[in-house]
């Protein structure tokens, strides 16, 4: 999925959106996406101006973006108005690697189990084939009291 397709399938905007590709997607199963990490990115002035360190809570954010993808994909269903997608718990999240402007963050994420609009995923990060974070999530679509 190039980044017209991923913008279909993700409600989020810039400076937000931390998906730019999507290498391979199987509905109900698994999605590979990355992030492409330049110095350009707004959080770099601030975390750490003398050591650019993209924060770990995005990096887990840009997993349960690949991971919301999946489940429209899953769900054969595309962002709406009336419903949002909710990130709901993140457990065993470890960070094992500085990911740094310049580095490429590939995103694996693997459908756990869906029950009643809560799902279950197991989400791994890496740069250069090596783990920068890993962590359960889990994600709920709810709809949009109006």
């Amino acid at each position: 999925m190039d980044i017209h397709q991923i913008l279909e399938h993700l409600p989020h905007r810039y400076p937000f959106l931390l998906v730019d590709r999507v290498v391979e997607v199987e509905p109900g199963k698994s999605i590979h996406a990355y992030k492409n990490v330049t110095i350009n990115e707004p959080f770099f002035q601030g975390h750490f101006p003398h050591h650019p360190v993209m924060p770990g809570v995005l990096i887990m954010e840009a997993l349960a973006q690949a991971a919301g993808i999946l489940s429209f994909k899953t769900m054969g269903e595309m962002p709406s108005d009336d419903s949002v997608f909710y990130f709901v718990g993140i457990d065993n999240a470890r960070f094992k690697k500085p990911v740094l402007p310049g580095d490429q963050l590939h995103l694996h994420v693997d459908i756990e189990r869906q029950m009643r609009g809560i799902w279950k995923y197991k989400a791994v990060a890496k740069v250069d084939g090596e783990i920068a974070a890993e962590a359960n999530l889990m994600c709920a679509k709810r709809d949009i009291a109006k």
